[in-house]
């Protein structure tokens, strides 16, 4: 069996790309070992102290052992909220001697709980670290306008389905400030023409139009008016009717909170001040705009937590069916928005 690397370093500001990334890492490293014995996956709450954050309960999980499997994937979320080498020096020491039985994911990305306003930068001594180690960086963002464009022309290129020009200008349309829906749309394609298909913009609106007419707003607009009952509604021809998969309604609504998210505290207070932030024009920003501020940090970052959870118990935590965790889940998230 080859062994994987011994640590991936997964950075970006954007919640759908990261957990796109963190997902593929831990797949090729777990390959057939039982997730339920090999992986252990800690948040910002194992490294919280009276004091604030230590990244020593991460190194205690990359340095034990296994016991059942033949190796162990570690995965420690949110450590940009460590800010300094200093805070980090626990890690980087065990980088210098890894356990070769333990595949380590270390996701730099923003705490959830308060709120962290702003992604902290990698350290040079992580960052030399992990390459010194034999380790890869991954890095997820984007960007916006030119770049964000591009993201998306370099993703159609790399499709396992071949789009022509006509359905390009659609996904384009469609979903191109919605990045975190890209993977899985290009999927679902693929799963239903098959690899290599050549496909036109006929083929690909079914499903982008998602399920039995409900656009994706459709699902924000009723969880954002904290109508659970339409909500659930909504939810419920995207998975039926549209045959939307759960996995794919998470990364809509990981769009939708990233970008209230993105707005919350950034100080922006007009329409114009929105678009630009978010790359998208017109009423989508103000709306945006108005939600965060109608929902407030707070609730935000409740919601961003309820999205995190919901997907680690769509990829096996939970022993719910995947339904029904994205029913409960779009019924919080509708709840935390009635005042």
């Amino acid at each position: 069996m080859t062994a994987p690397q011994p640590v991936v370093l997964v950075t970006g500001d954007e919640i759908g790309l990261v957990g796109e990334a963190v997902r593929e890492v831990v797949s090729l490293a777990l390959g057939r070992d039982d997730r339920s014995l090999a992986l252990e996956e800690l948040t910002e709450d194992d490294y919280r102290t009276d004091d604030g954050f230590e990244v020593a309960r991460l190194v205690d999980a990359a340095q034990t052992p296994p016991l059942l499997s033949e190796r162990r994937v570690v995965v420690g979320r949110h450590l940009g909220r460590f800010g300094d080498k200093e805070a980090i020096a626990p890690l980087v020491a065990y980088l210098a001697d890894p356990l070769e039985t333990t595949a380590l994911v270390v996701v730099w990305e923003k705490g959830a709980v308060p709120v962290q306003q702003r992604l902290n930068p990698v350290p040079k001594s992580l960052l030399e670290a992990v390459v010194n180690a034999g380790g890869e960086v991954r890095k997820t963002s984007v960007g916006r306008g030119r770049e964000a464009q591009q993201w998306l022309d370099d993703r159609l290129d790399e499709a396992p389905v071949e789009l022509d020009r006509s359905a390009r200008v659609l996904v384009h349309s469609r979903l191109g400030e919605d990045r975190p829906a890209v993977v899985p749309f290009l999927e679902t394609l693929a799963a239903v023409f098959g690899t290599g298909a050549a496909l036109g913009a006929e083929d690909v609106t079914p499903f982008l139009r998602i399920g039995g007419d409900v656009a994706p707003w459709d699902l924000g607009d009723a969880i954002d008016q904290g109508d659970v009952p339409k909500a659930l509604d909504c939810l419920s021809r995207m998975m039926g009717v549209g045959g939307r998969h759960p996995l794919a309604v998470l990364s809509v609504l990981h769009g939708h909170y990233g970008r209230l998210l993105r707005l919350d505290g950034s100080g922006i207070s007009d329409e114009k001040g929105a678009a630009d932030a978010l790359g998208i024009k017109g009423y989508p920003a103000k709306k945006a705009l108005q939600t965060s501020r109608q929902l407030g940090g707070d609730r935000i970052s409740r919601a961003v937590k309820l999205l995190g959870d919901a997907d680690l118990d769509l990829r096996g935590r939970s022993a719910w069916p995947s339904e029904l965790v994205a029913e409960v889940l779009v019924a919080r998230l509708a709840s935390l928005s009635r005042r």
